[in-house]
This record gives structure tokens, sequence and C-alpha cells, in this order.
């Protein structure tokens, strides 16, 4: 579903977070006063909570940087632009995920955009909380002829290319749980989803999905079960606008996707291991009802997960979620 042309105009107004008067706005976008209030209160579905006061006007409760096709694409290296094919922006979707799934025209390189998800997920089908016109909800898909196999690991791969968009702006504390979590100072900054459609030893369809909390509405957050954190609240006034982060997101996803069935893993190791926030832990791993205990010792160079249990001794698992005590004592990352 998108916003009419009268509701988004009117947002765009509105995004600065200052006040506006309805004789203002409506002044501008040729209307009433009447029409005007008539669509802010058709915000309310999206949960954006418009304050109104008397002798002020209307303002949004935070400044927005609404999602804009050319300000992200004007934002893209040449060679990234060369391998996007399509381009969908929408202000509410179901999931930016299932929107590329169900699309069976979508080719290698389309990506999909929302300013809000009404069915967001995470890994074990977990809902991933999505506000309007705050966050980053981004599904990119990809097409690899040579089997699911030759794609093991890329959930990591993907990891270390949001690590090294966000690095630009030195945060302090960035970290990687595996397989799929990026965190800041153990707390959940954004989430990786890898889903895959197609055969074992053929072709076959992924999609990336990744969500990455910028600017969080408290009443969104509290509605998350686990300990999270945003951009704002690490950056502050230096948090990067949206687009222009879209868009380094993309210059450092696209790179490794687009080769990553000839290159693999490898590569990426290193950077991944620098960024484990886990090694040392004691943790629990669970694979459908069996919950095994150990301490954390890294992942191997297939990408998976390093368990010392007391029974089976050094065990390797390419699947299973993993918790730990985020309060322990721990080693910060750099």
């Amino acid at each position: 579903m998108d916003l009419s042309g009268l509701q988004k105009e009117l947002l765009e107004l509105l995004s600065d977070g200052a006040f506006h008067s309805g004789s203002e706005l409506a002044a501008i976008l040729n209307s009433t006063r009447t029409a005007i209030w008539k669509q802010i209160k058709g915000f309310k579905h999206l949960g954006i909570d418009v304050a109104a006061v008397s002798g002020k006007g209307y303002r949004l409760p935070y400044a927005m940087d609404l999602l804009n096709e050319i300000s992200i694409t004007s934002n893209l290296q040449p060679a990234v632009k060369a391998l996007l094919t399509r381009f969908h922006v929408y202000d509410e979707i179901d999931s930016t995920s299932n929107y590329l799934i169900n699309d069976a025209a979508a080719t290698s390189g389309t990506v999909c955009l929302a300013e809000c998800q009404s069915a967001g997920r995470g890994r074990t089908g977990k809902n991933w909380v999505s506000p309007f016109g705050t966050n980053i909800y981004l599904s990119i898909l990809w097409r690899f002829e040579s089997g699911v196999a030759s794609i093991s690991g890329l959930s990591l791969a993907m990891g270390v290319a949001v690590v090294r968009a966000l690095k630009r702006y030195r945060l302090v504390g960035l970290g990687l749980k595996w397989p799929n979590d990026i965190l800041c100072n153990h707390r959940k900054l954004g989430g990786i989803l890898i889903e895959v459609r197609g055969d074992i030893l053929g072709p076959c369809m992924v999609i990336v999905g990744l969500g990455l909390n910028c600017q969080m509405p408290s009443k969104s957050g509290n509605l998350i079960s686990q300990s999270w954190v945003d951009l704002e609240q690490i950056l502050g006034s230096a948090r990067p606008n949206r687009n222009v982060l879209v868009a380094q997101l993309l210059n450092e996803i696209f790179p490794i996707i687009s080769n990553f069935d000839e290159i693999g893993l490898e590569p990426y190791l290193s950077e991944w291991r620098s960024k484990d926030c886990m090694v040392g832990r004691q943790a629990s791993l669970t694979l459908g009802n069996q919950q095994i205990r150990g301490r954390i010792e890294g992942i191997d160079d297939l990408g998976m997960i390093i368990l010392q249990t007391d029974s089976q001794g050094r065990q390797s698992f390419a699947s299973g979620e993993v918790s730990f005590n985020l309060d322990c004592p721990h080693e910060p990352v750099a």
C-alpha cells in the first residue's frame, strides 16, 4: 500500500520535525485546512503520531529521512548501478522479502525497500518491528546457477558488508553474532535473513533481507523482546541520512553477492572473525527441540559455529539459534 499523492506531499513537508500551521500546509498544497486535518488523521494507521498544538500547528515527533529512489541511486558506485536491475520503494508493505519471493519476474539485482512493514520477520519466524520512516527494511534478490551448496556462508559475508558500510561512522563496539546479527556494544543494531528457493545442485534464488535500526521510536522499541540499540542513540546528530546509508549498504553488498558463488566465504573470514562478539562465551545452541551448551570458539572455515562441550568435545554446527548472557563480562569489540 502506498500513500496518496497529497499524503506524501504532506508528510514530506512535516518531515523536518518542525511545526507547520494548517493554513500554511493548506496554502502550499492548494488544499483546505479541513482536508489537511483529515489526511493527518489518516497517518495513524501507519503508527505516525502527529502532534497538533493550538497556535502552532502540526509536527512529527521527530524529523524523518523519507526514502527517495533518486537520492539513493545517485550515491551508488557505477559498478553497483550496473548490477542493479529493478528498484522498488514502498510506503507500506507486508514484507520486502515476501514481495521479492512472490515476484516471478524479478531478476538478479532487484531491490525492494519500504518505509514500514506490517509483517516483517526475523529468524525462526520472529516478528521484525518495522515502524514507519525510521529504520531500514531492505531486501535484495540474486539468482545463482550453481546451487544452494555454492552459497554456504553467505549470511556471514553479508554481515561483513554491513559492517564495512557502518565502519565509516566509527561506531565503537560494532560486532557480529553468528550467523546473522549486527550488534553494537552487545545490543542488537540489525539483522540479516537469508531465504533460498531452488535446487541443491541447480539454479536457486536467494533473498537477502536486512533490517537496521536507525531511529527506533520508543513506543515501537517497547515491543522488542531483546536488548537493542539504534544509530540515533549511538551517533546522535551524526546519524547518517537513511538514503545515503542505503546506498552505502548496496555499495558493499552488491560486489560480494554478485560473485559469491565463485569465490565463496574465504575472503571474508578474517573480517568476520575480527568482529566476532561471541568467542569465549558460554552459550546455548538450540537445534529443534535439542539444546546444546558449551563454550563458543569462533567459526570454522566453512562458516559453521564451533562449540566446545563437556560431553562431546569440540563440535561444528551449520545451523541453530545461539543465546548467551549479554551482561557477562567480555572483551569489547574494537
